[in-house]
């Protein structure tokens, strides 16, 4: 369940997941897996830090923040892939990264396709002006799942099935009006 909620927080930012596990670990609240202990330590904390200072001033520069969905889409499957696989203890490699990857980058990936699909629907209706709001709440939601898939990962994976349906029920709406306009 943490691995998923932080592989979920990297569809809304890549980085500030990778810093609440880093940071998590340099405290004493997260054993990380092994092979994965790098991420606690001083070095990867500067350069999370640094990255998501970087990432977060990106997606408030208007257009820039298109661009950043370009290059954060893949980044975000990867991210959550490594989020869950740092996670996962005791068991095969095999399942370890087949859980990773399915789980873990394909919450991620949905994730990131449903805010790239609101920054799309906002860019439209807006010029582009509305963003900074999409921004904002993405910015948020990384943060708050990020803090309860480390503290509370139940109320992360409830958090996560809530917008991933809202995901899908918003596409299925979209889908089933542009189906009627082209009747009409």
């Amino acid at each position: 369940m943490i691995g998923i909620g932080l592989s979920a927080a990297c569809g809304f930012r890549v980085f500030v997941p990778l810093l609440g596990i880093s940071i998590a670990a340099l405290s004493g609240n997260m054993i990380l897996a092994e092979g994965f202990e790098w991420m606690g330590s001083w070095p990867a904390f500067i350069a999370f830090t640094t990255a998501t200072i970087m990432e977060i001033c990106a997606y408030y520069i208007p257009w820039v923040d298109h661009l950043m969905d370009t290059i954060t889409t893949p980044a975000a499957i990867v991210a959550g892939t490594i989020m869950t696989a740092s996670i996962v203890k005791d068991v095969s490699p095999f399942l370890k990264w087949s859980l990773a990857i399915i789980a873990g980058g394909g919450t991620a990936g949905i994730i990131q396709v449903g805010s790239v699909l609101l920054r799309g629907t906002s860019s439209t209706i807006t010029g582009g002006l509305g963003n900074f709001a999409v921004s904002t709440l993405e910015l948020i939601g990384s943060i708050i799942l990020t803090v309860l898939a480390i503290t509370i990962p139940l109320l992360a994976i409830i958090f996560v099935v809530f917008i991933v349906y809202k995901i899908f029920s918003s596409t299925i709406r979209k889908k089933a009006s542009s189906q009627k306009a082209g009747q009409g």
